[in-house]
């Protein structure tokens, strides 16, 4: 049975569900960061998805990096899938700005993460979860 790793569980707010993955807000402020974690049960790496749920992540993905683009407008979108901490498989999507924190270097270890207000939580989960209604079951 799928279980949400606990650092997952810990680190990030529920958006929604797709067809295949949960997709998951981090709670680090600094960033627009996405996770999407396929459902299924013991799956570290992308090549030990059968080919239908490759598929499927692939067009959530897409989905996902294009909506991403549409409501923050950054300069650049990274796509990966680093799990040396946590080893379920989870990809993150982090909208990048040239006036990010980080910027061009990556994101992890940079500078500390920032916790979001309520406001600007509440804000991002409602933008998210409008672009994507057609697509989240």
């Amino acid at each position: 049975m799928f279980e949400l790793h606990k650092r997952l569980q810990a680190d990030t707010v529920l958006i929604g569900q797709f067809t295949l993955c949960l997709a998951l807000l981090s709670r680090d402020a600094n960033y627009p960061w996405v996770i999407l974690v396929p459902q299924r049960e013991g799956v570290k790496e992308i090549y030990q998805l059968n080919g239908e749920d490759r598929q499927q992540l692939l067009l959530e993905s897409c989905v996902l990096a294009e909506t991403m683009d549409n409501v923050f407008q950054g300069d650049k979108l990274n796509i990966a899938t680093i799990g040396n901490r946590v080893p379920q498989l989870h990809m993150h999507h982090v909208v990048r700005t040239e006036s990010d924190a980080a910027w061009p270097g990556p994101v992890w270890g940079a500078v500390e993460a920032a916790s979001y207000s309520d406001q600007l939580l509440q804000q991002r989960l409602t933008d998210l979860r409008h672009s994507l209604a057609d697509h989240l079951i």
